[in-house]
């Protein structure tokens, strides 16, 4: 599975890369604190909705055009979901140590 590192996203995020990111926490997570710079912001579709193969609504409101960027809190449950979606043919790639990792990244900054 292709990973990417909280720098690398923040690179590509500044040279303006189109980039979809798909975070999969509860959304109350999600509304406290998410992945969002000037010109993108993440997306919210809990893990459950994923896990749920059967919600074909929410899986199919993802480009399969797109690289897709997938984080949850710490990365266990994005891995899940990318694989999920890796056999549905989307191009997933998992955000290296999830929502905490990019929020310490950015703290650093």
């Amino acid at each position: 599975m292709k990973t990417i590192k909280p720098v690398e996203l923040s690179n590509r995020l500044q040279k303006n890369e189109e980039v979809f990111i798909l975070d999969v926490r509860a959304e109350e997570k999600y509304n406290h604190y998410h992945i969002k710079e000037q010109h993108i912001h993440s997306v919210n579709i809990e893990k459950t909705h994923i896990f749920n193969e059967n919600d074909s609504e929410a899986i199919s409101s993802l480009p399969k055009d797109k690289e897709i960027i997938i984080t949850c809190t710490t990365g266990n449950s994005a891995r899940k979901c990318a694989e999920i979606l890796a056999k549905k043919d989307y191009s997933v790639t998992l955000l290296e140590g999830g929502i905490t990792a990019w929020k310490e990244y950015k703290d650093t900054k």
